[in-house]
């Protein structure tokens, strides 16, 4: 039995053991960023991590960095490129193994939302929208790029909408077939892991399905916090709850207080 823990720990922690030992991985700012490093700090120590910003192969200390280019990501770092190579060239190229990204909005078929929120359709013409998100940065790259990528989100209503307005990184469009029809290099999103628990697409029609709920919630709780006919697998079950050596490895990650902001 694992000590108190909150939800978004537990969030962290469900992201991060979806990192495989070994990955070339590529984190956003924020939460993405902790789970990444929790997974090389807990159960995946060679992972090769790369920022957006082009840090290759740091092991941040003294807690995580602020953003893409603080100089705790200069620890231990094997190289300081660029933007340009880590997403035009590692990911872009379909090199790289596994993303994590956060989310304002998530529809069902993974599409997020990270630029704005409309009151109604945006329509053919592009018009501002009424309150301004802090938009797609790299997000866009890793979502048409890497392999696979993790999307990191609270589970609300507001949040989990039937279709999202403005599409910022591409999930399965309209799904099924529609990223191959597109051309995309990557993969798609593999998981959505929220405060509650993970869906994971249908393999023939892509929408994303409740696979786990975490100890703290249930289906019913999930059901009501989705904006659509969010669908239960068959195989539904509840996630392990957070070990004491994963949340001592978390806590180490997250002396700068990632999780209280």
């Amino acid at each position: 039995m694992s000590s108190a823990y909150s939800r978004q720990e537990m969030m962290a922690i469900a992201t991060g053991r979806e990192i495989r030992d070994g990955e070339l991985a590529i984190f956003g700012v924020g939460l993405s960023m902790l789970a990444g490093y929790f997974a090389q700090a807990c159960h995946a120590p060679g992972v090769r991590a790369m920022t957006e910003g082009g840090v290759y192969g740091a092991t941040p200390v003294g807690g995580l960095p602020w953003g893409i280019e603080c100089n705790r990501l200069a620890v231990n770092a094997v190289s300081f490129t660029s933007a340009l190579d880590a997403l035009g060239c590692l990911v872009a190229s379909g090199r790289c193994d596994v993303g994590i990204i956060g989310a304002a909005q998530v529809d069902r078929f993974g599409n997020v939302n990270t630029t704005g929120i409309w009151d109604g359709p945006i329509g053919e013409s592009y018009r501002p929208p009424k309150t301004r998100l802090t938009g797609a940065g790299g997000a866009n790259d890793i979502a048409c790029g890497a392999k696979r990528y993790l999307i990191m989100v609270s589970h609300e209503p507001k949040r989990f909408v039937e279709r999202v307005t403005y599409i910022s990184s591409p999930g399965y469009l309209d799904g099924g077939d529609a990223r191959d029809r597109v051309g995309f290099v990557g993969g798609g999103p593999s998981a959505i892991i929220t405060t509650l628990g993970i869906l994971r697409p249908d393999p023939q029609s892509r929408e994303f399905q409740l696979d786990a709920y975490f100890p703290f919630s249930g289906v019913d709780e999930i059901l009501a916090n989705t904006g659509w006919n969010l669908q239960v697998s068959a195989g539904v079950r509840v996630v392990p709850e957070p070990t004491l050596q994963e949340l001592a490895a978390l806590r180490r990650v997250d002396q700068t207080g990632m999780l209280r902001r």
